[in-house]
């Protein structure tokens, strides 16, 4: 912060953009606004363009990945599910298995 001692004005730099202020201590109003100096967002554009055919080549990738898991997941269920009757079929117990609400 900066005090001009001969209008009274301050120069106060905002915490979220890092504009800077000058406000009048008399009548508490804004004098002047100054943007901060920022960097081009795109500097290589080749480069940028790369990045850019990297990321859709990744996303498409993993949406490869992903359908080809959710196509075997029904087999994958499946043997599961018959895994599961083989082991309840061999059970000679005889007595059902315990529910939850019966816990109580």
């Amino acid at each position: 912060m900066r005090y001009d001692s001969d209008m009274a004005l301050f120069d106060v730099q905002c915490p979220c953009c890092g504009a800077t202020l000058r406000i009048d201590a008399e009548t508490q109003a804004v004098i002047h606004h100054r943007e901060p100096e920022r960097k081009a967002p795109i500097e290589d554009l080749h480069a940028a363009v790369q990045g850019l055919k990297g990321e859709a080549a990744r996303r498409n990738d993993i949406f490869e990945k992903s359908f080809t898991s959710h196509l075997g997941a029904e087999k994958v269920r499946e043997k599961k599910f018959e895994e599961l009757l083989k082991q309840a079929k061999e059970d000679k117990s005889g007595k059902p298995p315990n529910r939850p609400f019966d816990l109580d």
